[in-house]
């Protein structure tokens, strides 16, 4: 689309009125920074605004849009489906870190309202010693991933097991649209009520969830409370093959029994166990002992995981990992019997339950795992099935990477899956491609200083980085063939062509409505 805009000088000089000069970023870094995710490098962003909370944000969105240019949320960045990457030239990317307060608690009502740029990792800090959390709690890259950025894209991992995905545990929510109105859902939409509930009228908390940022600009989010439950206990698994592992872990699902689980393929716990740390970090011991509910269960919870050590993955083929939470320590202990039970009905030998435990104690380590262990690039992408066909998909996908081992041979690219559930009805398969290709900015900015600076590295491999997104590409199709779907669909998955006409005309038509200029990232969902 075409717009006339305004001089890039006047519509920055508005910016930094909003905002102050020091949060309106030109530089060439920044601006290159922002606008790339971790597979997608392309057109760097006129500029980088930083509002400080709902007001500078929507001035900001206004001051932005009406000039002519594109506007486009961005978090922590922890994407790789190009959801903030920008269409166009002169595309202004909202940076919405510094909005990183949580505004309330409140536990008489039961829900917390945190600004979108506040991450999951402080959220889950400024919930200590109150004995409430929300639902789902974050994502492993919580440590910099925001909630705003969850709910856009969708998330899952810390309660999704048993709690479903990010967008579940939300409640309410405050949008900047296009013109700089700003829009709140749920209760809160009521002229009189605060944000206690999501269910008034049409559920417009749920339109602009998963819309990777196409309908709006979010500027707070309420999730829901619930107490936590401090009876847990943990299990791991080998099995020897990856049907076995996808039945165990569908009955896993159907039974209700984890707050999280998930697996890793042959190639995947390779990667992880060279990558990390894990089992040898005095720090991670420590977490294991806090997070143990007794004295005894300290030094015994710590003692079996330093003696454990690495060792015990040796020889360890796919490696499946259950946590339960429980209110009581009967329950928990049911739970792991229901958990071994099923695994062993489908032939699971159970190993040592480090890796769940110290991961529960350490929920947002720092993210060197967005690397290989020399510097490869990571390349997630993923679909999430119903259990009747997660064997199929997997199948499928497998068939894919057959036809073309040869050219994944010759370029070296390394290909695992993790496997991981959503509530009783969700079954997820994320195929990783570890590339022998040159990082970039962003890699740099994510990974810890000490680590980076010792990866070997590759220089720029632009056969490898092609065969690789062929690849990519052939996966994508698949999963569309199937009827799978998926979280942070961005510029990457097919949600225009995969979806019935009807509901593409929904769709579009609210976009239109919103955004009648298209001027709130373009291109997401396909919407332009």
């Amino acid at each position: 689309m075409s717009l006339a805009r305004s001089t890039p000088k006047s519509v920055l000089e508005a910016l930094a009125a909003i905002v102050g000069a020091e949060h309106v970023k030109t530089d060439a870094h920044s601006v290159t920074l922002y606008a790339q995710d971790f597979y997608t490098k392309g057109l760097p962003a006129l500029a980088v605004v930083q509002p400080g909370d709902t007001e500078e944000l929507a001035a900001a969105v206004g001051a932005a849009t009406g000039s002519g240019h594109a506007v486009i949320a961005r978090g922590g960045g922890m994407s790789y489906t190009s959801g903030y990457v920008p269409e166009e030239e002169g595309s202004i990317i909202v940076d919405t870190r510094r909005m990183n307060r949580v505004l309330e608690i409140n536990t008489d009502d039961m829900y917390v309202t945190v600004q979108c740029g506040c991450t999951w990792h402080e959220l889950k800090r400024a919930l200590e010693g109150t004995g409430l959390r929300t639902p789902f709690w974050g994502t492993l890259s919580g440590i910099r991933a925001t909630v705003g950025g969850g709910l856009s894209q969708n998330s899952i991992f810390w309660g999704s097991a048993r709690h479903g995905t990010a967008a579940d545990s939300v409640i309410g929510l405050e949008v900047v649209l296009a013109d700089g109105s700003v829009v709140k859902t749920g209760a809160h939409a009521q002229r009189n009520a605060t944000p206690f509930f999501r269910h008034f009228g049409p559920d417009l908390t749920g339109l602009f969830t998963c819309d990777t940022g196409a309908l709006g600009l979010k500027a707070t989010a309420t999730l829901r409370l619930m107490p936590e439950y401090g009876a847990r206990s943990f299990a791991s698994f080998d099995f020897v093959d990856e049907d076995a592992i996808v039945r165990a872990m569908s009955d896993i699902g159907r039974a209700d029994v984890a707050a999280e689980c998930f697996a890793f393929d042959p190639y995947l716990k390779q990667v992880r166990m060279q990558r990390e740390s894990i089992m040898s970090d005095v720090k991670q011991l420590a977490g294991v002992a806090k997070a143990s509910g007794s004295v005894l269960g300290a030094i015994k919870d710590s003692a079996k995981v330093a003696l454990a050590g690495r060792g015990y993955m040796k020889g360890v083929k796919y490696s499946l990992h259950v946590l339960i939470e429980e209110r009581l320590d009967a329950a928990a202990a049911h739970g792991l019997e229901q958990a071994r039970r099923i695994c062993a009905e489908h032939g699971g030998r159970e190993i040592e339950d480090s890796i769940p435990k110290i991961l529960r104690a350490n929920p947002f380590t720092p993210l060197n795992n967005v690397v290989g262990p020399r510097g490869e690039c990571w390349v997630p992408i993923h679909t999430i099935v119903p259990h009747s066909k997660a064997q199929s998909t997997l199948d499928a996908v497998n068939a894919i990477f057959d036809r073309h081992r040869a050219e994944i041979d010759e370029h070296g690219i390394g290909v695992g899956y993790l496997f991981a559930l959503i509530s009783t009805n969700g079954f997820v398969i994320e195929p990783v491609f570890f590339t022998p290709d040159a990082m970039t900015e962003i890699h740099e900015d994510t990974v810890e200083e000490s680590v980076f600076n010792s990866l070997p590295g590759f220089p720029e491999n632009e056969r490898a980085r092609a065969a690789t997104a062929k690849l990519r590409q052939a996966v994508i199709d698949l999963f569309a063939e199937v009827g799978g779907i998926h979280m942070q669909i961005g510029k990457a998955y097919p949600y225009r062509d995969g979806l019935r006409p009807e509901s593409w005309r929904v769709i579009e038509n609210i976009k239109h409505a919103l955004d009648p200029e298209t001027r709130v990232n373009p291109g997401s969902l396909g919407l332009r």
